[in-house]
């Protein structure tokens, strides 16, 4: 990739976390920030595209069928452009495997052609379905669909380079936001229903790269994993994934980011994620101040939590015999479910950066056994799921931590890094590997449930 249009990418995605960031302050300061636009939440759900109204059950079809398609201007903060994005209604799975509708936009480069694409995941972060990456692209407007528009900079840098893009709703129809395997099975099953539709230009034989930072990484991760059992006539196709940020045992991160002053509102909503996933009721171990939060964040967005629950903690939320979350059976089942280090290995190269420097962005804690991280990413359950995947025979890794750099600041190396080894994938070179140099990392063994006193 051209120097301009790295330079172009690094400043885009520095953009837009930093819009995030901005928008959550302004949010905090006016103490008074909906979780959700009314207007863009009834939008969305009169939106009949997103709807699967067939006669035949939904099971009936094959996992990437596509089931409804439209062309329409690709739309920024609302404001349409000549750019066309076509988008996709398939059938996909959810977290506990059930049948259900996904929904993908796919945009066409203009100077390449069908034989390359990337599949970029959003970090759109959301418990509402109107802040999803193809609402944006359709022309609402929320304050969560914030980040998705921000993120429109991003793929201008690959369209230019050649590459075909497809964006995908990681978080399914539901917003099932941390739910990484339902992100990775919407991932696979949208880069088969672009695959698959005459629109696209795309083929059963496009080759395809992986991208994604932060939550974007969550899908980008588990679709890397999902793949060669789930849908290997994808993982046959994969150049690659390119990663920064990476949740990997979400229960190391509750305790990392707990007390926080920037990220600890996104512990609850992680939680609440975890629980429409899997279809678990945590009201009856939540105290009065749990259940405020859980109210305030059930329909918000990343910039309705970040900095406006500065010092909120697990026990803070819930009723006194449930202060360690081990306690809480169905707590303990979630996050087991959302543990990449259970996950399948993946057969893809990959590219993993992850940051250290969490204290700039408010997170001081250094636990035994979770250490320090970007402010909410551990960085030691990264740096142990690369090893793992060294020691299970993926030596096609590349590792960098950036001990410096914050989870924002460390996504302006990312951006421009993961292009020129993406570029690399598609162009046939052999994957460098970081095998034998990652330092050793935590625990990503299974949690154990305890008994409440």
């Amino acid at each position: 990739m051209h120097r301009i249009a790295m330079g172009k990418l690094a400043t885009a995605l520095a953009t837009t976390l930093a819009v995030t960031a901005v928008t959550a302050a302004t949010a905090t300061a006016a103490s008074a920030a909906p979780a959700a636009s009314p207007t863009a939440t009834a939008a969305a759900a009169d939106d009949p595209f997103y709807t699967y109204d067939g006669s035949a059950p939904l099971s009936s079809y094959a996992p990437g069928t596509v089931l409804k398609t439209r062309t329409l201007q690709y739309h920024v903060v609302g404001i349409p452009t000549p750019v066309k994005a076509i988008q996709l209604l398939f059938r996909t799975a959810d977290a506990q495997g059930r049948p259900s509708a996904g929904v993908t936009s796919v945009v066409r480069s203009l100077t390449g052609d069908g034989s390359r694409a990337v599949s970029y995941q959003s970090f759109y972060d959301s418990l509402n379905p109107a802040d999803s990456p193809s609402r944006a692209i359709a022309g609402d407007v929320s304050l969560g669909g914030l980040i998705a528009n921000g993120e429109s900079l991003l793929l201008v840098p690959l369209l230019l380079s050649g590459y075909n893009v497809i964006i995908p709703d990681t978080e399914g129809q539901s917003a099932d936001f941390a739910a990484g395997p339902e992100y990775g099975t919407t991932t696979l099953d949208s880069i088969r229903a672009a695959s698959r539709s005459p629109e696209t230009g795309l083929n059963s034989d496009t080759r395809i790269g992986l991208a994604g930072y932060s939550g974007g990484a969550i899908a980008t991760h588990w679709a890397a994993a999902l793949a060669p059992g789930y849908a290997p006539d994808v993982d046959q196709r994969l150049v690659g994934y390119a990663e920064g940020g990476l949740l990997v045992a979400p229960a190391h991160n509750l305790k990392y980011v707990s007390g926080s002053t920037i990220w600890a509102g996104v512990a609850p909503m992680a939680v609440l994620g975890a629980a429409r996933s899997y279809d678990i009721d945590f009201a009856p171990y939540l105290n009065s101040y749990g259940t405020q939060v859980f109210k305030e964040l059930e329909r918000g967005s990343i910039v309705n939590a970040l900095g406006q629950y500065p010092g909120l903690t697990w026990k803070k939320m819930v009723k006194p015999q449930y202060a360690n979350p081990n306690s809480v059976p169905a707590f303990v089942e979630a996050v087991n479910k959302l543990n990449l280090g259970s996950a399948p290995t993946p057969t893809a190269p990959g590219f993993i950066v992850q940051g250290g420097g969490g204290v700039f962005e408010g997170t001081f804690s250094n636990l035994p056994g979770i250490g320090r991280g970007d402010g909410v990413m551990v960085a030691g359950d990264v740096r142990a799921l690369a090893r793992q995947y060294c020691d299970k025979g993926n030596t096609s890794l590349k590792y960098q931590q950036y001990d410096l750099l914050s989870h924002v600041g460390a996504a302006v190396p990312w951006a421009p890094s993961a292009l020129v080894w993406l570029n690399d994938r598609f162009a046939g070179k052999t994957a460098p590997s970081d095998c034998g140099r990652i330092p050793a990392g935590n625990s990503l063994a299974p949690e154990v449930a305890t008994t409440a006193p």
